[in-house]
């Protein structure tokens, strides 16, 4: 009979007797990561602490300019705002991926410069060439990163380069030459963005989801290729960022009411990679929010708008670069706090009572030879006896103490 652990109630587990955590963990594969499911709780209190510090900080804005939040004030911050998400999308789905894209921000500046060019000519033939050019681009380090197996950071960054050599081919501001207002669908917009962003982390919560978004994610030898299908899911990532970075950048351009200055763009590099951080996603990769992205593209979004309003002259570096800080201590408390529960899993190999594996299989786990008992106990020591005591030499008087001596 095996052992039974006193006071444990059957009915959770299945009629086979194996413990439910055990079954949803007992195909996970060690070498894509530890087995077990991810906990989500310190997602939850961090994204709280997003939305009370966003309330505070709309709140002072509301005190200092309520007409910052009214009319078409409040369409272009809510555009203002898509246009930060869709670079904090591009970063985020890059870090969930463990293949960080550091090109998003010279690809930002590279399509607005674009689309300030060719605007006049529609949007569709503005922005669809833009977005086709971005898309091959992505396509081309994403084959880099995946066939050569090279950080995907040092393969961006030298991709960002190649970009921002072509924006230096401009040497003055260009005036936006388009009539597109994304103003007047800017609810729309932001709708879109929200639900995009909410949706992603929804899905990305999902466990076989987030075990396949993470998968190259490096386990022990970071050089090491990590399969087929790891390399297929960060070769997506690579282009859709590059993507999102380039729709980023033309609303960005659209929605200034100035031209677009020829610039690396790397400071927007970090602006992005700090709120995706600030979001709750790992730096290392496959962690995760639902809410996290909005929460703090909101956030930041509402700082640079109440900057001004107190006199504060804070540049992209800046707000990126404090951004970037507080991410890092939230990628420590995600990963900390995140993975598996230790000791959720039990150990398969070890034994339970009756000689069976803790997964419950009823196979017997096999033991040395050396360690098997013996067939009878072996007999204990006997102490060494004076023949001349034994009893048998006294099983009649003696002789020589009876009277016939």
């Amino acid at each position: 009979m095996g052992y039974e652990e006193p006071g444990r109630d059957r009915s959770a587990e299945p009629s086979s007797g194996v413990p439910a955590v055990v079954l949803e963990s007992v195909f996970d594969d060690p070498t894509h990561g530890e087995p077990g499911r991810d906990r989500v709780g310190v997602h939850v209190w961090w994204e709280f602490l997003l939305v009370a510090g966003l309330v505070a900080l709309g709140w002072l804005l509301w005190r200092e300019d309520s007409a910052a939040l009214r009319a078409d004030n409040l369409r272009t911050v809510l555009v203002d705002a898509v246009g930060l998400g869709l670079l904090a999308l591009a970063a985020g789905l890059s870090l969930r991926t463990a293949a960080p894209n550091l090109a998003v921000g010279p690809v930002a500046i590279a399509a607005a410069l674009h689309y300030a060019e060719q605007g006049d000519r529609g949007l569709a033939a503005s922005v669809g060439p833009a977005v086709a050019v971005a898309a091959l681009g992505g396509l081309a380090l994403a084959l880099v990163v995946v066939v050569l197996h090279v950080p995907a950071w040092a393969a961006s960054l030298a991709g960002a380069a190649g970009v921002v050599v072509f924006i230096e081919r401009r040497s003055t501001a260009v005036l936006v030459q388009g009539d597109y207002d994304p103003g007047r669908t800017a609810g729309y917009l932001f709708a879109g963005f929200a639900a995009v962003a909410v949706l992603g982390g929804l899905f990305g919560t999902i466990r076989p989801i987030r075990r396949l978004i993470g998968r190259y994610r490096p386990v022990t030898d970071p050089a090491r290729r990590r399969g087929v299908l790891a390399a297929v899911v960060a070769a997506v990532a690579l282009v859709g960022s590059t993507v999102l970075a380039a729709l980023g950048g033309v609303l960005i351009a659209a929605n200034g009411p100035g031209p677009v200055t020829p610039d690396t763009g790397l400071d927007w590099t970090v602006l992005a990679l700090g709120v995706a951080l600030l979001g709750g996603t790992s730096a290392f990769g496959r962690r995760g929010g639902v809410f996290g992205t909005l929460l703090a593209v909101s956030l930041v979004t509402v700082l640079r708008e109440y900057a001004p309003e107190r006199g504060w002259t804070l540049s992209t570096w800046a707000v990126g670069g404090a951004a970037l800080g507080v991410g890092l201590l939230v990628t420590r408390l995600v990963e900390t706090f995140g993975r598996p529960r230790p000791g959720a899993v039990p150990d398969r190999s070890e034994p339970v009572g009756d000689g069976t594996i803790s997964t419950g299989w009823a196979m017997p786990q096999s033991q040395s030879v050396d360690n098997w008992p013996p067939t009878l106990p072996t007999p204990a020591a006997q102490q060494p006896t004076d023949p001349w005591r034994e009893p048998r030499w006294e099983d009649s008087p003696r002789r020589w103490d009876t009277d016939e001596r």
